[in-house]
């Protein structure tokens, strides 16, 4: 039987979910392809939990149950305090798993291919860093991404597929942001956006401050993502992203932002309002084509895809060479603990065959 090491940084809600996922599945994996995922480490803001050889299961366990009452990984049993989470990657092979969504992992992320390991990514920002280090990271396909873009679903493999089949990509549209989703579906029920944005909140589909969603960063950041996979040297800045406040709000505080949120009720409205004037649907979209990219609300018409989307669902829509009459669609759950996790546990075990 082969032992896959496994080093995972972040053990957050998708990284506990996570590693509940890889402990359920090892087994059917053993069966299946007779080689067996052990964690090796698993590693927080504040510590990590390894001792240089396989972890034992209850004492997993044990650790993400502290770590879901509150607790960190430094202060739990054989847990240790670390300067930083590379000195926990083993020379040679394994799979280092970065389930955060820090900045500044590109570097040590590097470090770590350079050494022998690869790489799987629900972390954006590693991707989203310069070109250079995409490509750094990326080369040789060190490290799959699928999580990074539309949590479980398949758009990286299928964009990926496309292009290594020799299609040509000519346009990509895409709804990827299950917050924004949300909040277009209940603009379009007449719910004022203050009332959906604070629904949002306490549902806890936002971010613990909603401009880190309404700001449409994150959307740029996944835009780019694909872009770069397309093969287009672009830097965020190429990708510039509308946001859903004025310059007003973006220097006040949280609490003020939250309090102030009826200010945008009227634009909003009139917006909706125009868009089914029309016999459109207001949609927060991403459009990449090889001469640039745009991100931001749009009254895409009736017939399109992306008009039927409802709740926090994800939808990408690739035009090629080979699909230039009717796109092809990738459509489903686009957020969630679960199929992130799944996402990321799907490209472990991708990255673990092909070790």
């Amino acid at each position: 039987m082969a032992m896959v090491p496994v080093i995972q940084i972040g053990v957050g809600g998708v990284g506990r979910e996570l590693v509940g996922q890889v402990l359920g599945a090892r087994a059917a994996l053993e069966a299946r392809y007779g080689f067996r995922l052990e964690y090796l480490a698993l590693a927080d803001s504040a510590g990590a939990l390894a001792s240089g050889s396989p972890l034992p299961e209850e004492r997993i366990l044990a650790a993400m149950r502290a770590k879901a009452a509150g607790g960190n990984l430094a202060a739990s049993p054989a847990g240790r305090a670390i300067q930083s989470w590379d000195e926990l990657v083993p020379d040679g092979p394994c799979i280092v798993v970065d389930v955060t969504a820090a900045s500044g992992h590109e570097v040590p992320l590097a470090d770590a291919i350079s050494g022998g390991a690869r790489v799987v990514l629900a972390n954006k920002k590693p991707l989203s860093a310069t070109w250079s280090s995409f490509v750094e990271l990326t080369f040789g396909a060190a490290t799959r991404y699928e999580a990074t873009v539309g949590a479980g679903l398949p758009v990286i493999a299928t964009l990926q597929g496309l292009l290594d089949s020799g299609d040509q990509v000519t346009r990509i549209e895409a709804a990827m942001s299950g917050t924004l989703g949300y909040l277009c579906s209940e603009l379009e029920a007449g719910v004022p956006l203050s009332a959906a944005v604070r629904a949002a909140h306490q549902l806890g589909y936002t971010e613990p401050d909603p401009r880190d969603d309404l700001s449409g960063a994150d959307v740029a950041r996944k835009a780019l993502i694909l872009a770069r996979t397309c093969g287009l040297e672009w830097e965020l800045a190429n990708i510039p992203a509308e946001p859903w406040f004025p310059p007003t709000l973006a220097g006040v505080s949280r609490d003020t932002f939250m309090a102030r949120l009826e200010d945008l009720d009227a634009p909003f409205a009139a917006r909706v309002a125009a868009a089914k004037a029309q016999g459109a649907a207001l949609r927060y979209v991403a459009t990449i084509t090889p001469e640039g990219a745009s991100v931001g609300l749009r009254a895409v018409p009736a017939d399109h895809p992306l008009a039927s989307l409802r709740g926090p669902d994800n939808l990408f829509s690739f035009t090629t060479a080979r699909y230039a009459e009717r796109p092809l669609v990738v459509r489903g759950p686009g957020a969630g603990q679960a199929a992130t996790a799944a996402g990321v546990l799907a490209d472990i075990v991708a990255t673990a065959r092909e070790m």
